[in-house]
């Protein structure tokens, strides 16, 4: 399992990262893309919409299942990758480079894991 060790993450398998201006990047992890398997589809939300810690802000849909995708933080969404509604399985080749929003004026919580600490959670919930 790849998790990069610069990265933050959820119990709910979001990654998180926070960038020099402040904004954070979120995607899923590669753990979650491997659960999931081919994703064929993904619902996206929009510029200016709010985002909730814990609270689904679209979903994702695979070959096996449908699943929320979660915000790690509370915050705004300042900018969503438009290119994973074309080509959703560039979350599967690459989940690390495959954002799917940025999140500004974001509340980052003490309760996201590190790489260590997620690598553990994701061995138990297998």
């Amino acid at each position: 399992m790849n998790t990069p060790k610069e990265l933050k993450y959820s119990r709910t398998h979001e990654w998180l990262r926070v960038m020099e201006n402040g904004h954070v990047l979120i995607g899923i992890t590669d753990h979650a893309q491997d659960q999931l398997g081919d994703l064929v589809y993904i619902n996206l939300p929009e510029e200016g919409d709010a985002v909730e810690k814990d609270a689904a802000f679209g979903d994702v849909e695979s070959v096996k299942a449908v699943s929320d995708l979660n915000s790690p933080v509370t915050g705004t969404v300042c900018a969503v990758n438009t290119e994973l509604q074309d080509e959703p399985e560039k979350m599967n080749r690459d989940p690390y480079g495959s954002w799917i929003i940025e999140v500004e004026d974001a509340e980052i919580p003490d309760d996201l894991m590190s790489a260590e600490e997620y690598e553990q959670f994701a061995a138990e919930d297998k």
